[in-house]
């Protein structure tokens, strides 16, 4: 079920997410529904706040459902190693309409576990780095825009408020 993704200033968006204690059917279920989501949008990836679920849940695929075997799924994602800097812009399902050159580190390792409760380990550099953080960035209540200083900053942040006043957003 493709489910409706929260925009800038919903709370659950500015709140660190929960660990998922147990993964059951509800949890094999969000993740459905998180892919689904996802691929609608388009994206490359979607954070459980995206959708109103304040659990560290995440679902990636860089290819956006172009490769076979290249969606994952974690579950309560932590980074055990971070190194280099890489600067790209990004753009945000919860944030539509602004992009952003963020630094982000230029490689990654997180852990977690799948759907099938196993222990997962990811090593990524690129965009699957960037999309690794920007995600997690979600599930500890912030978005790219938190990145951002200054101007640009001042911009988009007055644009999303312009948005809400017309009711655009």
């Amino acid at each position: 079920m493709i489910r409706p993704i929260v925009k800038y200033g919903h709370p659950v968006l500015h709140t660190p997410a929960k660990p998922v204690e147990r993964v059951d059917d509800e949890i094999h279920q969000l993740i459905e529904d998180m892919t689904e989501t996802m691929y609608a949008a388009p994206g490359i990836g979607l954070a459980a706040t995206q959708v109103g679920v304040p659990l560290r849940v995440l679902v990636i695929d860089i290819s956006v459902g172009r490769q076979p075997g290249s969606l994952l799924h974690v579950i309560n994602p932590v980074f055990v190693e971070r190194e280099g800097i890489q600067y790209e812009d990004e753009g945000c399902l919860s944030v539509p309409g602004y992009t952003a050159r963020v630094e982000r580190d230029a490689r990654v390792v997180v852990e977690g576990i799948t759907r099938d409760g196993q222990p997962a380990r990811h090593e990524a550099a690129g965009l699957l780095a960037r999309a690794f953080q920007h995600e997690i960035d979600h599930l500890d209540g912030r978005l790219y825009v938190d990145h951002l200083r200054g101007l640009k900053r001042q911009l988009i942040l007055r644009g999303i408020q312009k948005q809400q006043r017309q009711d655009t957003w």
